[in-house]
C-alpha cells in the first residue's frame, strides 16, 4: 500500500508537505499546480512551487515530491515539462481534476475530462518530452457534468503514456460535496492497464478502509483529511498492515510541528500570508483536536507577526492547561 498527500492549491504547500512528511507515513507527494500557458516558464517559477527541487525533489523528512502542471495546450506543457526535468523532479503530473471556475474557464483541468482525444494528446506530449526514466502521472475526476466519459478519459491517459491516475471520487459538478463516488472506480480499474489510486472523502481510518474495498485499489491519495489529522497516514497504515492499533497523535506532539509550520511560513511566505495560513490550518485541526478549537479562537483576530509568535511559545507552555478544558 503507498500513501500519497494531495496537491491541495493554497493548502498544501511545500511548508505543510514538510511538516506532515515530519509525522510521517506518506510516500509520496505532488505539489500544488503550475500553471502552464503558453510560454516557456522560468525556473524561478518550478523553485517557488517546488523548492523541494533543491532537495533532490525530496521534502526535508525525505519524501519524494512530483511536480503538478496545469494547462492545456500539448506543446507548451510539452516544453516546460523537458525544461523542468532538467531540474531533477521525481515526476511530473498532470492535472485533469481542478475545478476552479477560472482555470475551467480557460480550458484547463476537470474540463479537459469533456475531451478525451485532448487528453491522449497532452499526455502523449509530455511523455515524449521527458527522459524516459521519469515518470509521468495524471489526476482526474469522474467527469465534467456527468461520468459518462470517465472510461474514456482514464483510458486516455493510459494510452497517451501516463503510468499511474489518481481518480478524485467527484465530478466536476459535484466540487467538494460529500459523498465521494468511490464505488465507480472499479469501472476506472478495469478499463485501464495502469494502477488506479483512490482519492477524496477520506478523513478517518474507517472511510480509507472502505475506500480501499469500495474503490478496490490498493493505494489512497489523502488531502483534506491529513491536513485535519496529520497522524491519519500512520493509523491507516497500521490498520492495514495489521499492527496493534496505532496510538492517535496527541495534541502534545503535534505542538512542536505547529511551532515549526509558523517559524517556515514567517522564512518563507509573504508578510500578508503568514496568519492566515496558520488559522487555516488551526481551522481544520479543529475537526480531530478539541484544543485546536480554543487555540483558533485565541489567534483567530490576531495578524501582528510578533504577537502570533509569541502566542505560538505561550500555546506550547500551556498544552497540559489547554488539553484538560477541551
Amino acid at each position: 500500500m503507498r500513501l500519497m498527500l494531495a496537491p491541495m492549491e493554497g493548502l498544501l504547500d511545500f511548508v505543510l508537505r514538510d511538516v506532515l512528511t515530519r509525522v510521517g507515513g506518506a510516500d509520496r507527494c505532488v505539489s500544488e499546480f503550475i500553471r502552464v500557458s503558453g510560454t516557456l516558464l522560468p525556473d524561478k517559477v518550478y523553485f517557488r512551487t517546488m523548492p523541494e527541487l533543491r532537495n533532490g525533489s525530496r521534502t526535508l523528512a525525505g519524501v519524494p515530491v512530483r511536480a503538478q502542471f496545469l494547462g492545456s495546450d500539448p506543446v507548451s506543457l510539452a516544453e516546460n515539462a523537458a525544461s523542468l526535468s532538467r531540474l531533477g523532479p521525481e515526476g511530473i503530473d498532470l492535472n485533469f481534476g481542478c475545478p476552479a471556475k477560472v482555470v475551467n474557464r480557460h480550458g484547463g483541468g476537470a474540463a479537459l475530462l469533456q475531451d478525451p482525444a485532448h487528453i491522449a494528446r497532452v499526455v502523449e506530449a509530455v511523455r515524449r518530452a521527458v527522459p524516459a526514466h521519469l515518470p509521468v502521472s495524471a489526476k482526474m475526476r469522474l467527469g465534467f457534468n456527468d461520468t459518462g466519459l470517465m472510461r474514456e478519459c482514464a483510458q486516455a491517459m493510459a494510452q497517451g503514456g501516463a503510468c499511474e491516475i489518481v481518480v478524485h471520487a467527484r465530478t466536476k459538478l459535484d466540487g467538494y460535496r460529500p459523498p465521494a463516488y468511490w464505488e465507480l472506480i472499479p469501472r476506472i480499474r478495469e478499463a485501464v492497464n495502469v494502477p488506479v489510486i483512490a482519492n477524496g472523502e477520506i478523513w478517518t481510518v474507517e472511510e480509507a478502509l472502505r475506500c480501499r474495498e469500495q474503490s478496490g485499489c490498493d493505494d489512497l491519495m489523502l488531502g483534506r483529511g491529513i491536513v485535519a489529522d496529520p497522524g491519519l497516514a500512520l493509523a491507516i497504515r497500521a490498520a492495514v498492515d495489521g499492527d496493534a492499533v496505532a496510538p492517535p497523535l496527541t495534541w502534545q506532539a503535534l505542538l512542536p510541528q505547529i511551532a515549526r509550520f509558523w517559524q517556515m511560513v514567517c522564512e518563507d511566505l509573504e508578510p500578508r500570508q503568514r496568519a492566515g495560513r496558520l488559522k487555516q490550518w488551526l481551522n481544520l485541526l479543529r475537526r480531530r483536536f478539541p484544543e485546536a478549537e480554543i487555540a483558533y479562537q485565541e489567534v483567530r483576530v490576531q495578524t501582528d507577526q510578533q504577537a502570533i509568535t509569541l502566542w505560538v511559545e505561550d500555546l506550547q507552555n500551556r498544552a497540559p492547561t489547554l488539553a484538560r478544558f477541551a
